[in-house]
């Protein structure tokens, strides 16, 4: 038996995300003013003498700015309040919960369970969600006292409070920050409401077994690969071990296809990124001054790459990432090293969870029916 040949048209799916370059989506001019809040957090860590708190700000200042790029009710004021907002919240109970116990599991799984129940709603929301189970995984690898989870969680939120508050300054849209601010009390009931709602939604789904149109297999196949990627990471004791997890979460999508373009776009950008970075290591020797720069500048290509190419952005969040941690003191060459391979891991572990369900599906399809021809024509033998 002949075994065909993947067709062209299939091969361009599974690299459109490395393939394919939206340029008319490249928006350099636009994303400098939301850098400049990264920029404002690294400078006042350096003038400190604490990078590492300008470190942290930093991170909450550019995970709020990518709000922008997404839309809640027509409004892109909305993710980047609650991402803020929610990132807070995970820091600290990240920290608290630490990467040494199996409740880093439990939690992780369950935070992946409610992003992917979130996937069914506007786009934004999946967006926040997604956040916050990054940010918790992140900071799960930095445990420590309750104190200095608090500080962690209060530093994220002023970075994240920092480029939301610039940010609406320089683009005049402060009116519609304070009005939105005002009005988050009223958004929340209706959201509590709403969830709720869900809620309900769900429970009936899985009572009755009606899982079409609905964000429930999606959710489960998320919590299930995030929970056992989160146990490698927490067995492993790899350093930066959490892009395991990380990775398997924001590459597995609901079709195969989406799930193999991601994870070769994820995994291309991130070699790719780790030898660009190894390469200036290398050369420049930088200073604090200049690697506080080179963070500004890679999360700037990062805003705007972020719709151009995935693999493009992979690369530049790569960059901006060992940059951002080579100012607490950890080699430059050796973040790269070990985001590729956490990188590599993750995308293997939502790939293969991904095919492990197809199979059984498959199996389970093939049983289903055998028993359908069996009952309709039960004096014919019919080969399982």
């Amino acid at each position: 038996m002949s075994t065909s040949l993947p067709r062209p048209a299939t091969i361009h799916r599974l690299l459109a995300d490395s393939t394919v370059f939206q340029w008319r989506n490249l928006t350099l001019r636009a994303d400098v003013i939301f850098t400049l809040p990264v920029a404002i957090c690294l400078a006042i860590g350096l003038a400190m003498g604490h990078p590492g708190v300008g470190l942290i700000a930093a991170g909450g200042a550019a995970n709020t700015g990518f709000g922008q790029k997404h839309r809640i009710d027509d409004s892109e004021l909305i993710p980047m309040i609650l991402a803020t907002l929610g990132m807070a919240f995970s820091g600290f109970a990240g920290v608290i919960v630490g990467h040494e116990n199996l409740l880093l599991v439990l939690l992780s799984a369950l935070l992946a369970f409610g992003y992917g129940l979130l996937t069914a709603r506007p786009e934004g929301y999946g967006w926040v969600g997604q956040q916050c189970v990054v940010t918790f995984l992140v900071t799960s690898a930095f445990p420590a006292s309750l104190g200095d989870a608090v500080a962690r969680g209060l530093l994220l939120f002023a970075g994240g409070a920092v480029e939301l508050l610039l940010s609406s300054f320089l683009l005049h849209t402060f009116h519609r920050l304070r009005d939105q601010l005002f009005a988050l009390s009223c958004y929340f009931r209706d959201e509590r409401a709403a969830f709720l709602a869900a809620l309900v939604e769900t429970a009936q789904s899985v009572r009755q077994r009606r899982f079409l149109n609905s964000a429930m297999p999606y959710a489960l196949r998320l919590a299930a690969t995030v929970g056992v990627a989160t146990e490698i990471y927490r067995r492993l004791h790899y350093p930066s071990g959490y892009w395991i997890p990380m990775t398997a979460l924001l590459v597995l999508k609901p079709g195969l296809t989406d799930t193999v373009s991601r994870a070769v776009a994820r995994v291309l950008g991130t070699m790719c990124g780790a030898i660009v970075i190894s390469f200036i290591l290398a050369r420049v020797h930088p200073t604090s001054i200049v690697l506080a720069a080179f963070t500004a500048l890679f999360a700037w290509l990062s805003y705007a790459l972020v719709n151009v190419n995935y693999a493009l952005f992979s690369t530049a969040v790569t960059g901006y990432i060992v940059f951002l941690l080579s100012l607490n003191e950890v080699p430059g060459p050796t973040i790269a090293l070990h985001r590729t391979i956490s990188t590599a891991l993750g995308g293997g572990i939502a790939l293969s969870i991904r095919i492990v369900v197809i199979a059984y599906r498959r199996r389970h399809w093939r049983r289903a029916a055998a028993v359908v021809r069996r009952t309709a024509f039960p004096h014919h033998s019919v080969a399982d």
